[in-house]
């Protein structure tokens, strides 16, 4: 007898069912629950992937992930880890818990899809509900990653705005749209360009390629201001591997060997100290368009 989820999150009646625990074991230190019923290994980090899973089996025959909980599930991570789990259920009775969000709306089989052994709503779908919520910056966010690993164009969202015309925030929508860029890649950088824009910067250039003929090769830069020859990068923990911090130096160092100006931030300024990097951006910006 297989128990669904196991042994990431999995129903304890099930796996009691089906003889991999006892009830003793399963409520002693190997275990914890973390819903009604629902049970994971003891001694996991519960972010929002493992309680998304542990959400899912809640609902397991009665509604699928959504929102952020879809997004992680999707390979489009956008969210805070601290976001509650989150399920879509048809309307009717459903008991939320803490650390659980539960939606209620009846699903086109369309707008659903299988994710291994899990449900989720489709990336479209998902990026149509979160471009409705939250502020500007993580509407935007969440509609980048969804289309960037998903491919497609986000103003499909549109075709969600006619079919639902009364859909609370389909207003916000048409607002999004407006930013998103399916090119940005990874949600740093997308919060990178809007505090740019959002500070009265002009739009930068994402992904821009800056090619060197002669070593047939290009390098891409986050985001740009190609006519000033400025560069702008995200550095994330992707960055940071020993490998990857030599190639940056020798990178970096052919960009300004070709007369760019090179800024490199981390989440660290750009969540602490966005008033920094507009200041600097906005001095190099001037400097280059006075000479």
């Amino acid at each position: 007898m297989s128990v669904p989820g196991w042994p990431v999150a999995f129903r304890g009646s099930a796996a009691v069912a089906a003889g991999l625990v006892t009830r003793d074991v399963l409520r002693g230190p190997r275990f914890v629950r973390l819903l009604p019923d629902v049970y994971v290994a003891a001694g996991q980090e519960p972010d929002l992937e493992l309680r998304s899973h542990a959400a899912y089996r809640y609902v397991e025959g009665r509604g699928v992930l959504s929102g952020y909980s879809a997004a992680e599930v999707l390979g489009a991570s956008c969210g805070p880890q601290d976001a509650p789990a989150e399920v879509t259920v048809p309307r009717g009775k459903q008991r939320e818990h803490p650390g659980l969000l539960v939606r209620r709306a009846v699903l086109a089989p369309g707008e659903i899809r299988d994710v291994g052994t899990l449900r989720t709503t489709t990336p479209l779908r998902t990026a149509y509900d979160l471009a409705r919520r939250g502020t500007l910056v993580e509407r935007v966010v969440a509609v980048d990653a969804l289309s960037r690993r998903h491919g497609f164009p986000p103003d499909l969202l549109l075709n969600f705005v006619v079919h639902f015309p009364r859909a609370r925030g389909n207003d916000a929508v048409a607002e999004v749209l407006a930013y998103a860029d399916r090119r940005s890649g990874s949600p740093m950088e997308t919060r990178l360009r809007l505090l740019l824009e959002f500070a009265g910067l002009p739009r930068p250039q994402v992904q821009w390629v800056v090619q060197d003929e002669r070593a047939r090769r290009a390098v891409w830069l986050d985001l740009a201001y190609p006519e000033r020859m400025i560069g702008i990068e995200y550095e994330g923990e992707g960055h940071t591997t020993r490998e990857r911090v030599l190639r940056d130096i020798g990178r970096g160092t052919d960009l300004v060997d070709k007369g760019w100006r090179l800024y490199r931030y981390t989440k660290y300024e750009i969540l602490g100290e966005p008033e920094k990097i507009v200041a600097q951006i906005s001095r190099a910006y001037g400097a280059t368009r006075s000479t």
